[in-house]
């Protein structure tokens, strides 16, 4: 199957991977048949701009990073060369790429040692908000210390990629009157903790495999 496979497919079935789902969480919530979304990962399939973009929802990305489209820039690059293959990103450009995205990775320091665990999240005033559970291991705060706060993305089909790290300090929140004004990320279940991460330096690399 794998030599039959498009860029396409390939994207859609690394991005549910990188999520976690399985095909039958992804076709729920784009509102396919399962079968439908396996034909597009495993054949050449030439999907409806429709039906990818629902697609590509389920997957909290766009039709434009499933087709491999180059990012629309607005005019010339924000990003300040270092050396071939690598170019930092300024924090405007990181901003914007993390407010495209909702899944990323906070270090933390949990009681069987060192982590780095998934969350869902989403922006609030430059920034960063996540639920988790109470004895989840993203609630485990730093006393005193920085934590650390990565999204990336990698198109393996065209051999791009970016990565942008928030470093600050995070809190609990608690007064149920900021809980109510928060912009919720989009998992659910028994995520009762909230943490907002206030950040010192916002920093960011696309990078070019060669």
């Amino acid at each position: 199957m794998e030599n039959h496979r498009t860029d396409v497919g390939r994207r859609v079935a690394l991005r549910r991977e990188q999520l976690g789902l399985d095909r039958a969480t992804v076709a729920e919530r784009a509102g396919v048949a399962p079968e439908y979304l396996r034909y597009l990962e495993e054949r050449p399939a030439s999907p409806s701009h429709a039906s990818l973009t629902r697609v590509a929802r389920a997957l909290d990305t766009t039709v434009a990073e499933l087709s491999g489209a180059p990012r629309p820039t607005g005019g010339a690059p924000p990003e300040v060369s270092h050396k071939d293959g690598l170019r930092a990103l300024d924090e405007a450009t990181c901003w914007d790429l993390l407010a495209g995205h909702s899944v990323g990775r906070v270090a933390v320091a949990t009681p069987g040692g060192p982590a780095i665990v998934p969350v869902t999240y989403a922006l609030d005033d430059h920034t960063v908000i996540y639920r988790t559970a109470p004895k989840a291991s993203p609630s485990f705060l730093p006393e005193a210390e920085e934590l650390a706060f990565e999204v990336d993305h990698l198109d393996e089909a065209q051999r791009l990629g970016w990565s942008v790290l928030v470093v600050g300090h995070a809190r609990r929140v608690t007064e149920p009157a900021e809980i109510a004004a928060l912009p919720e990320p989009w998992a659910g279940g028994q995520r009762d903790v909230w943490i907002r991460l206030e950040p010192e330096r916002v920093t960011g690399r696309r990078v070019t495999l060669t």
